[in-house]
């Protein structure tokens, strides 16, 4: 079993910047790739960005790229998102999920998920 702890939601205005935390615990070795997702109200959950957990590699949603980094601290098992010059349509609920298929971006490829921290962007 893995647990995913996230944490670093709030309110900020439009252009401003937060930094979600996302801490594993448990068998974390068996995981590929860690992921954040997000999910507006009345919307589909959306991948916004996934690292894999030993290289490092990246990949990102387009309408993040060039804003949000995605970034890890292997050591403490924290996995970060950066978010910046944060736009309205980027609140949602974020999520962090576990996977052990590290090149997916597919939500139902994670098995793992946390409860989620609410992010919400003032216009």
């Amino acid at each position: 079993q893995v647990q995913l702890v996230e944490s670093g939601g709030g309110l900020v205005q439009a252009g401003g910047s937060l930094k979600l935390s996302c801490a594993a615990s448990g068998r974390t070795s068996r995981n590929d790739a860690l992921g954040w997702f997000r999910q507006a109200p009345g919307k589909e959950r959306e991948f916004v960005a996934r690292i894999t957990w030993r290289g490092g590699r990246t990949d990102y949603a387009d309408s993040v790229k060039g804003r949000f980094t995605i970034s890890r601290d292997n050591a403490k098992n924290v996995m970060y998102l950066q978010m910046n010059s944060l736009k309205p349509e980027d609140t949602a609920v974020y999520y962090c999920a576990a996977t052990t298929t590290g090149g997916s971006s597919r939500s139902h490829d994670y098995g793992w998920w946390g409860q989620g921290t609410q992010v919400t962007v003032s216009s």
